[in-house]
């Protein structure tokens, strides 16, 4: 599997080998103990070692590698580091979906637009195109909150959540057309939450979703 060049519109070359470094390292085809060399990425990548520093420097700050003299370390990305990662999104995203049902009508227009390409996508088979609208819908929510340090927190994490849907979808769309259903209408079931403006069933939605996320993550991620 590779980074989806499509997502990289409009990044920097290190943004890009970021980009498909943290792909292999959380799905497994760079094993955390690795030592990653920067003359050795740069030839693989037919780069200088600026961009491969730039790279080498955003990995480090979400933890995936040690930075060491002309290179690192990979310390990958542990089943239970991808679990606190969603009970970060969780906690986002159970404040957004409250914040922002005072007045859904707009937002759920544009959601169910988002989920319809979903169910498309995943007729199609589409790995791709899946997992950005999964992405669309959840980013969304968060956006239409508008909280600046919730909306903060989230880009800290958006990358790793942005591979971790990537790999996920991928296993999702290989278990046949009963799965892609059941993802598509797990999105609708949250709609229906907000259209309902009940905090107590989005709340109730919102946890189940999650839930079954986790359970997920288990079948999906390598250990």
């Amino acid at each position: 599997m590779q980074y989806p060049s499509s997502w990289l519109k409009g990044s920097s070359l290190g943004e890009s080998i970021a980009a498909e470094l943290r792909l292999q390292i959380i799905n497994g085809t760079i094993k955390p103990g690795v030592v990653l060399s920067e003359n050795r990425i740069a030839a693989d990548f037919g780069t200088s070692r600026s961009p491969v520093r730039e790279a080498l420097k955003t990995l480090s700050g979400e933890g995936l590698i040690t930075l060491q003299r002309m290179g690192a370390v990979v310390n990958g990305l542990s089943l239970q580091d991808i679990e606190e990662l969603y009970d970060v999104r969780y906690l986002i995203e159970s404040f957004a979906w409250q914040r922002v049902a005072a007045d859904p009508v707009e937002l759920i227009s544009q959601l169910e637009q988002i989920v319809d390409k979903m169910e498309l996508a995943g007729k199609y088979h589409d790995i791709v195109e899946f997992a950005y609208q999964d992405l669309c819908f959840h980013e969304s929510i968060i956006t239409e909150a508008k909280h600046t340090r919730i909306l903060h927190l989230w880009t800290s994490i958006r990358q790793i959540v942005m591979t971790v849907m990537l790999i996920t979808t991928n296993d999702v769309l290989s278990q046949g057309e009963q799965k892609i259903k059941y993802v598509v209408n797990k999105h609708r079931k949250l709609l229906r939450g907000l259209e309902s403006r009940n905090n107590d069933i989005i709340l109730h939605n919102v946890e189940e979703y999650f839930a079954d996320s986790h359970r997920t993550l288990h079948t999906s991620i390598p250990k």
